[in-house]
Formats: structure tokens, sequence, C-alpha cells
């Protein structure tokens, strides 16, 4: 049923940074194999907005890696912990949300997830159904379990309680709610980013204060955005979506700068350790073009979440619009119900900008254009009794006319 050890360890290793401690998991594996029964792994993932992204991609194909071995993938849909909001990396409370905003994001991310695990040997719970009947007793008893001590070692709140940035007592609970949830399922391996960590070594001791085998951990790399300084974000704007279109998909990777090719190729695209070391190197002595490192990557991550014959297609018409300047082949129109309007309204009316803001620093920085002209007044006014092409950055296009 199982491949050997050392494949499987194999597997494990290719892409993580840590697997912590190796030899538990070695011993874990072993038994596995013996006595013909799987493993459970974990992953976790707070549903505080409604999208997946590439960078989550990175974690969950390492969770069908595990699948494919034979093990038993445990997702855990975070409805129950997205209400705390996660405060890993964050330099200020995080805003609450609803258990029903957090229960249709998770449904969202259920039917996302699913494009890469299988659902075969998949089980799918939320954390709401035992961290939501804790009572104010067994809350009392797991806090007794850690120190605030032990806490504040964690670099996030360490660095905000120095600076006398206020941490609520409930972001403290957050890493003990997510380590009930270990206890609960009996999670035998933890997957995360390397973020997470903290939280996933929390994880293991509270297992043991409960007289459960803790369990590993394994942590992978956090995939930077489009900007290629921040790490990939729906609010920072620098994401590619599991449900992008193939051509949204596409030029996004077109976008990303020089420096994360290869990065993308290990982390988004899952190309071999050796392709991508190869093509580093071509990279830094001038024998691989960056713009044909790019297209290769982009191509095989279309056909990850669509189809060959859709990266084919998304590879053509971005040859066509940005090499020979066309425009896309379907163009969504807009009706507004107005004949005219200023320029930077009109933005975010169609939802080509998220905000005032965003749309004047786009149009002062040249990046749109009405009927294929460069307009540089967030102010102006655009007549819409006749259909206008609107061009904002280099892929987003939108036919625009008054009702």
């Amino acid at each position: 049923m199982f491949p050997s050890v050392n494949e499987q360890m194999d597997i494990i290793r290719d892409g993580a940074i840590e697997v912590l401690p190796e030899d538990e998991l070695v011993r874990k594996i072993e038994n596995s194999i013996k006595n013909n029964k799987p493993l459970n792994i974990k992953l976790g993932a707070d549903p505080s907005r409604p999208d997946l992204h590439i960078g989550h991609a990175v974690v969950l194909h390492k969770l069908r890696q595990f699948q494919d071995l034979g093990h038993k993938a445990i997702l855990i849909i975070g409805d129950f912990t997205a209400m705390i909001g996660d405060p890993t990396g964050k330099s200020k409370t995080r805003p609450q949300l609803t258990l029903e905003e957090t229960r249709i994001n998770g449904q969202s991310y259920l039917e996302q997830a699913t494009i890469i695990l299988k659902k075969e040997n998949l089980e799918v719970v939320y954390n709401s159904d035992w961290l939501g009947k804790m009572s104010f007793s067994d809350v009392i008893q797991l806090a007794a379990r850690y120190t605030v001590a032990q806490l504040l070692e964690r670099d996030d709140f360490s660095k905000r309680f120095k600076s006398g940035i206020p941490i609520s007592v409930h972001e403290l609970l957050y890493p003990l709610a997510q380590a009930m949830d270990s206890a609960q399922i009996k999670a035998d391996v933890e997957l995360g980013g390397t973020d997470q960590k903290f939280n996933l070594i929390v994880g293991r001791e509270i297992q043991k204060a409960y007289g459960l085998e803790p369990q590993c951990i394994v942590t992978m790399p956090l995939l930077e955005g489009t900007d290629g300084v921040e790490k990939m974000s729906k609010s920072l704007d620098n994401y590619i979506a599991l449900t992008d279109t193939p051509r949204e998909m596409f030029g996004k990777v077109m976008s990303i700068p020089d420096t994360l090719i290869t990065r993308y190729m290990r982390y988004a695209a899952f190309f071999p350790e050796n392709q991508a070391v190869a093509v580093e190197k071509g990279l830094a002595d001038g024998s691989v073009h960056p713009r044909n490192a790019k297209v290769e990557t982009a191509m095989k991550i279309v056909e990850l979440y669509h189809s060959k014959q859709a990266a084919e297609a998304a590879f053509e018409e971005f040859e066509r619009i940005f090499k020979n300047k066309e425009l896309p082949d379907e163009i969504e129109e807009v009706q507004i119900d107005s004949l005219e309007m200023g320029l930077m309204d009109l933005l975010v009316a169609t939802g080509l900008s998220p905000s005032k803001k965003e749309a004047k620093r786009l149009i002062e920085q040249g990046g749109v254009l009405v009927d294929q002209n460069k307009v540089d007044d967030p102010f102006q006014k655009i007549e819409l009794n006749n259909r206008r092409l609107l061009k904002v950055g280099k892929r987003k296009f939108l036919y625009v006319v008054a009702k």
C-alpha cells in the first residue's frame, strides 16, 4: 500500500524548508507501513478571505503528495479561528470576522482546494465544531498548559510587546486554539508555511499535554507576490488566484521580476529542482533568456489549473496583445448609470481599481488608457454616450457605455 520509508522521505523533503523532528517522522512512517495504516496529515486554513492563490498552492501541493503516498489528508477549515484572526506577522490586531462570513469563505476554500487535492482520501472538518463548544472552564484548562513567556517567544508578539503596541488576549489564545485542532484530530504531521512554525510547535506541546503523540512538522516556503517584494496576498493585489482565467494567470506570471523566475518555476509550477537550478545558471550566464523562462513557467502554471490547450491559447493571445499590440479576443462590457463620469470614479465604479487612491496613482503613473490614448488627469470627464475602451495596466481591458 505504501512506498518505502526512503521513497516517502525523499518526496516529503523535496521543496520543504524543514522537517521536524525528522527521526520521529521516519518512525511514524515505519509504523504506518508495518500496521498498514495511513498517517493523519493536517493542514489548517483560516478562510479570512474567499480566494485561494498559488501561494497557498505551495503547501496544498505538499499535502497532495502525502495523499499520493497513501496517507489521509485532513483539511481543517478554521471558521472559528478565522474569527480571531491569525496574528502571525501582523504589527497590529486584525479585524474580527463573523462565523457566517468565515463559513461562506470556507465553502469557497474547499471548492478551490480540491482543484489540487484528491477527494478520495480527504477529510474536511470545521474547527468551530469543537472550539465553539468549549466552555470557559475548558479554555482556562487549555490556557493553563502554556505560559505567557512561551507565547512571547514568538517574534511578532515580542516586537509588539517591546514596542508597547497592544496585544489583545484573544490573539495570545490563537496559537492554543490552532493547537487544539491538532489534538482533536490526532494529527501525525502538520503542514504550514515557514511563518507558521511557532504555531505548529505549540501544537506539538499541547498534544503532549493531553497525553497524545506529538505531531511532526513540515514547513514550506512562502511565495512572493508578483511585485517580487511582499508575500503573495490578495490585500496587496500581488496575487495569482487559483480561479484566475488562463489569460489573467499567464499575464500575471509574465509580469514578475526576473529575480523570481526560478522560485516560481520551483514552487508555483513545481518543476523538478534540477531543472530550476539549470535555468538559474542559464539566467546568470546569459544562455537562458528571462522571457523564455517566464513563458515556460506561465504555460506550466496555466496547464496545472486549466489545461494544456488553455495554456497555448493564453500564450498566443499574450503574443498578440503585447508583441503585436492587438486587443484580446474577448473584452467584457459594463453599462454605467451615467452619461459622463470622472476617470478616477469610473475606474472604481467598474471595479478596475479597488479605491480612488489607487485609481489616482494608476492614472498619474500613466497606467490608464481610454480608447488607446493615455490619460494623466484623474478628474478628466469621460463621456459614455458611445462605448469607450478602458485599459488599466498591461492586462485589464473593459468596454464601458451608459445605460
